[in-house]
């Protein structure tokens, strides 16, 4: 795998990007030992091939580069490589290496619009569902709403049946202010919370209204001090967004009722006898029709709000159903006006979208900056690391987890990167659960297979998102369960080896750039070991993983010291390993 030519769209082997009409500077790496006789490059302009002779330099030790310019002809511009050796050739593009022709499908692209902002694609990202992390001095003076059924702090879930989301702990903004300390000692540097704003349940997924944050988390007041304090702290604060429903309480969603002839009445899809569309057949969850102009006026009015008020970004929940509607399909309008809106209120904002399958189509344009990568990240190494023991309940599927070697992952992962562009990989989250999905230990079954995960989530391109409560090894057998109290009162639960990974990945993620910013080589893939390379012009860090113990083949090509982080005794216990290399 070492010796076969490579591209990606890295900084080490892609210039910056640049506007339309401009050149772009682009390498391929070939080894002395497998030599090519040519490369080409080939982009597609108005529909038709060009072909561009990549120029070689001299050999760097093993290495060959070739280099030559990708013209950025239309906003999303295409590329692949030929590469030539004695009589034959095979075609380079992100999905690989083929000796038969490929479709377009797969190509390397290149964007003309404006890049993510930069510290969304460098962040560490903390999810945390308010209602759950931590009860301020405050909350006792909080009513109890009509709708809840009160839960002591520590109490189990009800991850079942109609209370499920009405099981009320009372956790308030402040109550996270509280406890920002913990947070930025495990290095994170940016929170996510589930929505604030009110609605009759836990979640508040089912708004009653976009304009106040909720009395029981503290108000607009408390969100303002959340928001102060973690910008006083260097931390960014990223809300969270439903643009595809409301809740049937919803403000709009009431004089839509109350009022057939009203502007709300089209924010809505009502039938002829007076039903509604609700979000996957549920009418308390009334889908918006973004079809309708002035939804859009409210809508991005709601967006620039918060961002004035002091938001970094949003995250956009179901994004992969807003805007789609039987033949109707505007969702990548509404994807760029909302990125359009809130790069208006704050240029550096990130706009991220939920999609819990492929998000192919919704990306690398002028829409949402990357996604929450479930099936390109989560679902392959849920399945590589799962506990072999027994059952693992999977999200969104009729099936549990399978259990799938090295090699199947890899395959997984690289399926869906060929398939996004490089800006909206390294934007987009890596994820090992959240309050929709089981918890990473209950799936691993163990610590040791936890941390393995804790080191991909931090290692392979994109960003980590940690779910409040990984970094203690909390458990949870589906999202409902997923969302267990955190333990303040339980001082032993913060002395353990998994929340030490957590921060030292955390601290090598920010010392280290091609972490943050490198490409991405596969060096060794089978059944129970992978390695691979993070490649950056200032470093190259080699990342080993042994789900069974075993030693890393030789490598003899690539020269290591003493490794960066152990993580793991090795043996038949899981082992991973990172070193800075030369190669």
């Amino acid at each position: 795998m070492l010796h076969e030519p490579h591209h990606d769209g890295s900084e080490l082997y892609v210039a910056e990007s640049a506007p339309l009409g401009s050149p772009v500077r682009v390498r391929v790496r070939s080894s002395v030992h497998r030599p090519l006789t040519a490369v080409w490059l080939r982009t597609v302009e108005d529909g038709e091939p060009f072909f561009t002779a990549c120029t070689p330099a001299a050999a760097e030790g093993d290495t060959i580069w070739w280099t030559a310019d990708v013209r950025i002809h239309q906003p999303v511009q295409r590329y692949r490589f030929m590469l030539v050796a004695e009589d034959s050739f095979r075609w380079l593009n992100q999905a690989g290496i083929f000796d038969h022709d490929v479709t377009d499908a797969h190509d390397f692209t290149l964007s003309a619009y404006d890049r993510p902002p930069a510290w969304g694609r460098e962040a560490v990202v903390y999810q945390i569902f308010p209602d759950r992390f931590a009860r301020s001095a405050q909350a006792d003076q909080h009513p109890i709403p009509e709708w809840a059924v009160p839960a002591q702090w520590g109490d189990p879930p009800i991850h079942q049946g109609p209370h499920t989301p009405l099981q009320f702990y009372g956790g308030d903004l402040d109550g996270i202010v509280e406890h920002l300390d913990h947070v930025l000692a495990l290095g994170v540097d940016t929170i996510y919370l589930t929505p604030v704003f009110p609605g009759e349940s836990n979640h508040r997924y089912n708004a009653s209204t976009f304009d106040s944050v909720d009395p029981l988390l503290g108000g607009d007041a408390a969100y303002r001090r959340l928001i102060d304090a973690a910008h006083d702290r260097g931390l960014r604060v990223l809300g969270d967004l439903t643009s595809n429903h409301t809740g049937d309480t919803h403000e709009w969603f009431r004089r839509a009722v109350t009022d057939p002839a009203s502007t709300e009445r089209g924010f809505y899809y009502f039938a002829a006898d007076g039903s509604h569309e609700g979000w996957k057949g549920h009418g308390t969850l009334p889908k918006l029709d973004h079809t309708c102009a002035e939804l859009g006026e409210r809508f991005r009015a709601v967006v620039a709000r918060w961002l004035d008020f002091g938001l970094d970004g949003w995250r956009i929940d179901v994004a992969n159903m807003t805007g789609r509607h039987g033949a109707v399909d505007i969702a990548h309008d509404v994807a760029r006006e909302i990125r359009r809106t809130a790069e208006a209120a704050r240029p550096d904002a990130l706009v991220l979208a939920e999609h819990g399958h492929d998000a192919t189509g919704d990306l690398d344009g002028d829409g949402w900056h990357g996604t929450m990568n479930y099936y390109g990240f989560s679902f392959p190494i849920w399945e590589w690391l799962r506990d072999p023991r027994r059952p693992v309940p999977s999200f969104g599927l009729p099936v549990d987890v399978p259990r799938r070697d090295g090699t199947a992952m890899v395959t997984a992962m690289s399926s869906f990167t060929a398939s996004f562009g490089w800006g909206a990989t390294a934007t987009s989250w890596n994820i090992l659960g959240s309050h929709d999905s089981p918890r990473i230990r209950t799936t691993t079954g163990s610590a040791a297979l936890h941390h393995l995960a804790a080191v991909l989530q931090f290692a392979l391109p994109g960003v980590p998102m940690i779910f409040a409560g990984d970094e203690l090894g909390l458990e949870g057998v589906d999202g409902e369960d997923s969302r267990r109290t955190m333990p303040w009162d339980e001082p032993l639960a913060f002395r353990t080896r998994t929340r030490e990974v957590y921060a030292e990945l955390a601290h090598l993620r920010r010392e280290h750039p091609a972490l943050r910013r490198g490409g991405l080589r596969w060096v060794h893939v089978d059944a129970d070991r992978v390695a691979f390379l993070r490649e950056h012009p200032d470093e190259t860090l080699l990342i080993s993983l042994s789900r069974d113990g075993s030693e890393l083949p030789e490598l003899p090509e690539i020269e290591r010291g003493e490794p960066l982080l152990v993580v793991g005794e090795g043996g038949v216990a899981p082992r991973a390993r990172i070193w800075e290399v030369r190669v």
